[in-house]
């Protein structure tokens, strides 16, 4: 448990690193669709080549195993990886594929058309049947939820159970109903631990810290304190 603790550590620092040299990870201030001045900017669609896909989907991965072992807030055991269109599809192909290669542990696969398809094999739904199987939902950022409620509600209509959701950022922030996207997927799904996350706000803030980016830190630490979801 250790080492791939420590390796998701790893990941995480080279993730920031690379996230910030291609531009998917920002400082200064941006005008959220909420109206806040948020300190920084997270966009995973620029996150478009072979070397920061590989490290996403390693970041992914021993996020997911470090979840599965988690002793307090345990992520359930499932059977599929699925990638909601369109972010989605590539985060959890790419999973897949590591979990297979490094760790050995082969998942199926499936995602979502944003359209259902009425000819060649129709459906809404591509790759493994999620039929009576247990699936793990990939998504970069849940800010209203919106993307992950429709693909729970899609897989549940062909007869599939979600039981988990990996989030590649989550920002620890509070709507303005005091509540969180985070809180209210849990309950949807179960309890707590059920939503894991590659990267929480904290951990930005460490690695702030660790690089001597002072200035960006004590922005980040004046935002949590107004927006910050309380553990």
């Amino acid at each position: 448990m250790s080492s791939i603790t420590e390796t998701l550590q790893d990941v995480q620092n080279q993730l920031l690193e690379q996230a910030e040299e291609v531009g998917a990870l920002k400082f200064g201030e941006f005008t959220l669709k909420s109206g806040r001045i948020s300190p920084y900017f997270f966009n995973a669609g620029l996150m478009s080549s072979g070397k920061i896909l590989n490290t996403v989907a390693n970041a992914y991965a021993a996020t997911i195993l470090v979840g599965l072992n988690s002793p307090d807030s345990p992520l359930p055991p499932f059977d599929v990886i699925f990638g909601p269109a369109y972010k989605g599809i590539s985060l959890a192909a790419c999973t897949s594929l590591v979990l297979s290669a490094v760790y050995g542990r082969s998942y199926g696969f499936a995602y979502d058309r944003k359209e259902a398809k009425d000819h060649g094999e129709g459906g809404k739904l591509v790759g493994v049947p999620v039929q009576g199987k247990k699936v793990l939902i990939l998504d970069d950022v849940m800010t209203a939820g919106t993307a992950v409620r429709l693909a729970i509600a899609s897989i549940q209509s062909e007869g599939g159970e979600v039981v988990g959701v990996v989030q590649l950022l989550d920002r620890e922030e509070v709507g303005k109903d005091g509540g969180s996207t985070v809180d209210e997927v849990e309950n949807v799904l179960g309890g707590r631990g059920r939503v894991q996350s590659v990267l929480k706000m904290k951990d930005l803030m460490r690695w702030l810290a660790d690089n001597g980016k002072q200035g960006q830190l004590k922005a980040m630490e004046t935002y949590r304190q107004q927006y910050g979801r309380k553990e």
